[in-house]
């Protein structure tokens, strides 16, 4: 079943594509930048302290990212979504 009507589709794709697929990899990656990627995969591997001595601004940047995105995430929207089903 096709949802999203193919013209749409394609000019989504074609906007996508001047963009260097920057929006289909922030879909892709769940609202994640190629940073918070990145920076995700240094945390791994170093660990957070390791990373805050490597350049705390950099920590900051990529703990005010994430907060962010999962205060948008797990409390704006369903607070969003909730008032709109219940009116």
């Amino acid at each position: 079943m096709n949802i999203v009507p193919t013209t749409l589709k394609e000019s989504f794709l074609a906007f996508d594509r001047k963009v260097d697929g920057s929006i289909s990899f922030f879909v892709r990656h769940y609202g994640k930048s190629k940073f918070m990627v990145a920076m995700s995969k240094k945390a791994q591997y170093l660990g957070i302290e390791r990373l805050w001595e490597k350049g705390p601004k950099a920590f900051f940047y990529f703990f005010l990212f994430y907060l962010v995105r999962d205060v948008i995430l797990y409390i704006v929207l369903p607070i969003f979504f909730t008032r709109i089903s219940t009116h």
